[in-house]
């Protein structure tokens, strides 16, 4: 269906020079920062007891773009390349399931579950402003956050156990330490921990410190540990985001030699080559760098030389004027 795979590319994002498709996204980045922007609002209780109809006006007429929005991009799921599912209702189902779907159904579902269950004003507050990960379908650097989170998702369980184990064992020492001393503060366990999570995370708020020699050791020890262990997840993160760098010109690489096979990028290819680098985060200058990469290399084995297909300037030299 013709229509149903204009509204595919409508909501995903077609060619990059589609502004109908662009106008629709930048709408619908502006209602989501606008939705934040009401909910913070709300909490402020002087303004939100003035203005409570209007915010009712306004959450009532975001929860039905957003509405229809969702249903539409499921109508038009079956047409996305990426799905490569010729069933419909399978393949409505499989996008369903995908991450960012799942964030436009929670965007809107306790709107319509507040009708029948009883929920806390500030509970749905909160729950709304999981609107704002709607954003990560328009910003590549938030797709490749997620990107990282999810690959490294093992790592970053391990290293999070390492700190529970270590929080267990300072909250244990100091209360062994402290506690006949200082009963209010490290009278049990569970209330030494948040002594022990200020020390770890290396914060030092100061309202609970030791005052016996083996505790200031014991807490000068779990300072110095927690330098470390803090860092630990931070490596792992810049670890896997410079590896998510590279994938991502990887990928354009194969893309752009795929296309320069015949010496030739036609306009149709053109806006892909677009489209793809727009979707991965690169700016112009990094394409332009990897394609005249690609060129020389094609020049080496003898191929023809080709037009870039940002600029249209041949490849293979200077594209500071770009």
């Amino acid at each position: 269906m013709k229509l149903r795979k204009r509204m595919a590319e409508l909501l995903e994002q077609g060619h990059y020079d589609d502004r109908p498709s662009r106008v629709i996204n930048l709408l619908l980045i502006g209602l989501i920062s606008l939705n934040v922007v009401a909910i913070f609002l709300e909490s402020v209780d002087p303004i939100y007891a003035v203005y409570r109809q209007q915010f009712w006006i306004f959450e009532v007429f975001s929860v039905a773009v957003f509405t229809v929005e969702y249903l539409a991009r499921v109508w038009s799921a079956v047409d996305l390349a990426e799905l490569n599912d010729s069933r419909p209702v399978i393949g409505r189902l499989k996008y369903m399931l995908t991450p960012i779907a799942l964030v436009d159904l929670i965007a809107i579902l306790p709107f319509y579950l507040s009708f029948y269950l009883t929920f806390d004003l500030r509970f749905l507050r909160v729950m709304r402003l999981l609107r704002l990960f709607k954003l990560t379908r328009y910003s590549p650097a938030l797709g490749a956050l997620l990107d990282v989170i999810q690959q490294e998702s093992e790592a970053l369980l391990a290293a999070f156990v390492v700190l529970l184990l270590m929080l267990v064992v300072s909250a244990g020492g100091i209360y062994l330490l402290e506690h006949e001393l200082q009963p209010e503060a490290f009278g049990s366990i569970p209330s030494s921990m948040w002594w022990a999570i200020v020390t770890l995370t290396t914060l030092g708020y100061g309202d609970v410190v030791p005052v016996t020699v083996g505790g200031k050791i014991f807490g000068g020890l779990i300072g110095l540990i927690g330098i470390g262990m803090i860092a630990l997840p931070a490596a792992i993160m810049a670890s896997g985001f410079a590896e998510n760098v590279h994938n991502r010109k990887h990928r354009y690489n194969t893309y752009a030699e795929r296309m320069l096979e015949d010496g030739v990028i036609d306009d149709e290819e053109r806006w892909e080559l677009e489209k793809l680098r727009k979707e991965l985060g690169l700016d112009r200058h990094q394409a332009l760098q990897l394609l005249d990469a690609i060129m020389r290399r094609a020049r080496a084995e003898g191929a023809a030389q080709v037009n870039c297909p940002h600029c249209g300037k041949p490849l293979g030299h200077s594209h500071t004027d770009a």
